[in-house]
């Protein structure tokens, strides 16, 4: 399975690749502009951030609706506002940063639901 995960923190971003996505296939976008030249049809699904360098992540994730209605998001914020505001763009769940032990199961969960 194909992941983008949009992020922009680099010792996260290593320590959740080693430690929770070690399974699959994941490309990082660090930033909006590099996830909205990144996504593409090839994904299966989209691990968003909210706080990112040039903006917040409501907009990748508003951006990839407009584009697909039915991939994956799921919401990667550790504030909770964050989370909230990203499913109201358009993430499908909430796997906050400090539950990222749950991750592989809120794969496995929106995998299914679809």
């Amino acid at each position: 399975m194909k992941i983008l995960y949009v992020e922009n923190h680099k010792a996260f971003i290593s320590a959740v690749k080693r430690e929770f996505l070690s399974d699959y296939d994941v490309e990082v976008a660090p930033d909006i502009k590099s996830a909205k030249a990144m996504f593409n049809d090839t994904y299966h699904l989209v691990l968003c951030d909210y706080d990112l360098d040039d903006g917040k992540g409501t907009e990748v994730v508003s951006y990839i609706r407009e584009i697909s209605a039915t991939i994956p998001i799921i919401a990667a914020s550790s504030h909770e506002k964050g989370n909230s505001l990203l499913v109201q763009a358009g993430a499908n769940i909430i796997c906050g940063k400090m539950d990222f032990r749950s991750l592989p199961n809120c794969i496995d969960r929106i995998i299914n639901e679809i």
